[in-house]
């Protein structure tokens, strides 16, 4: 339900975050000053200075306060999951965010109670997403059992003394269930210190990934199981949790929540959770990115239909890599200029199913494709039809592939930038070109650079 491309978390945000609390130094011995350390989110009423910023996609009017349910006091919040086929949105799903940070590093745990009216599966809820992308300690719990009576639940914060300027309270998301909507409530959200969460056993999946030269790389599926009332509990939560060490100090340097790739090679990343080491390692192979920017293109920008390039206006592009794909993707600047950098690419989707080209009028399909090392990349483009869907009974689906390495025409060179300017008609089973709303890559490399991606005339 959460979008699938975060953004890295800036320490600059932290500092201004900071700023707006009104942190400072005194001329005593006091210190740093704390910030508002209030623990309550939401008991009979939000607490001060808290509000709802619904998520990207959710039903925007999903949540009220409900005078006639309460855990305790008098009111609680109600949540209305949509249904499948909602026009305003396909699920509920948003954050209770505080207008100036809080200090919650005191607390290990956010809490709250809930019901449902119906035996349910909440999807998610957590602590520290403040809806802006920005993020640096969300945490939180998946498939959280809901009853139609008043339960406990407790969300482990994974290290006490991190959340020291959060405006990030508390979130959920969930969808239908069975195929419809339905109601649950939450009620008493706070922070709290509570001594039944013991026994913390980080870990992160064990894997090789790609990497290059310039990039951020945030380490990903970090979690830690505890130990709450005697169950086991499993928190999903961001890597600034963990302090990581890496192998290879000319490879990649630890940040908060990150490497800094900074030269070729490899290295292993290790981490720990405060002082216990967690379990797994990421061993990263990084390549080299582009010693310089792509060709700058030449075409007259009213012969071109521009899905990516900094030398023309650009249509809209709903994703840069779907959902279903096996692939990263990092804006990343070459020489000053704007360029798509893929790592751990298998194949990734492209899509402007929002907003179809009309390609009809156009000849030729273009980009700009450095690859280090490897053999082939290859591009698929999809026409959705008239209908505007993919697949389904009847479908007027057209599509077609092409494979580039250095005996096509054009070449693909490895080791510069190579301009493929493929004319239409090479696509032989791309028969109409007026929905055209997908396009899909692949690289054996698995590290690839794209710029100027346009259709032309």
């Amino acid at each position: 339900m959460i979008p699938k491309n975060g953004s890295l978390p800036s320490v600059a945000v932290l500092l201004l975050a900071l700023a707006a609390a009104g942190c400072s130094h005194d001329t005593g011995s006091l210190g740093l000053a704390r910030g508002n350390t209030d623990p309550l989110v939401f008991t009979d009423n939000f607490g001060n200075g808290i509000g709802y910023q619904a998520f990207k996609g959710s039903k925007t009017t999903v949540l009220s306060v409900d005078k006639t349910q309460s855990h305790t006091g008098t009111s609680s919040l109600k949540v209305t999951v949509p249904g499948p086929s909602d026009p305003a949105g396909g699920y509920a799903g948003g954050a209770l965010t505080s207008q100036q940070p809080r200090d919650a590093s005191d607390y290990n745990a956010l809490t709250f109670w809930a019901k449902a009216s119906k035996v349910a599966t909440l999807d998610v809820a957590g602590v520290g997403n403040d809806n802006t992308g920005t993020s640096k300690y969300q945490a939180s719990w998946t498939g959280i059992p809901l009853t139609t009576d008043w339960k406990k639940y407790v969300i482990p914060i994974p290290l006490t003394g991190k959340m020291r300027a959060e405006r990030g309270m508390f979130y959920f998301a969930e969808g239908p269930e069975g195929g419809t909507g339905y109601t649950l409530w939450f009620d008493d959200i706070m922070f709290e210190t509570l001594d039944t969460i013991t026994n913390p056993r980080p870990g992160m999946r064990t894997q090789t990934l790609a990497a290059f030269v310039g990039m951020q790389y945030v380490v990903p599926g970090t979690r830690t199981t505890f130990s709450v009332a005697g169950t086991n509990q499993v928190v999903e939560h961001f890597p600034a949790y963990f302090t990581f060490v890496s192998s290879d100090g000319s490879v990649g340097q630890p940040g908060e929540g990150y490497i800094q790739v900074i030269g070729p090679g490899s290295t292993t990343l290790t981490a720990s959770l405060g002082t216990v080491p967690a379990i797994g390692s990421v061993t990263l192979v990084c390549s080299n990115a582009p010693p310089v920017a792509a060709p700058t293109p030449t075409q007259p920008a009213g012969n071109v239909i521009a899905l990516f390039s900094n030398a023309y206006a650009q249509v809209p592009v709903d994703t840069w890599s779907a959902e279903w794909d096996v692939a990263d993707v990092t804006d990343f600047k070459v020489a000053g200029n704007d360029t798509k950098a893929y790592t751990n690419l298998v194949y990734a989707g492209i899509e402007f199913t929002a907003h179809p080209i009309d390609a009809t009028a156009m000849t030729h399909f273009h980009v700009d494709v450095w690859m280090e090392n490897g053999t082939n990349f290859k591009i698929k483009l999809v026409d959705f039809g008239a209908d505007g869907v993919f697949g389904g009974p009847g479908s007027d689906d057209r599509e077609q592939e092409l494979t580039f390495n250095g005996a096509t025409n054009p070449p693909l060179t490895i080791g510069q930038w190579s301009s493929l300017d493929i004319p239409l008609a090479d696509f032989t089973g791309l028969t109409t070109r007026a929905h055209v709303a997908q396009l899909i890559i692949e690289g054996d490399p698995g590290t690839v650079f794209l710029d100027n991606v346009y259709f032309h005339k």
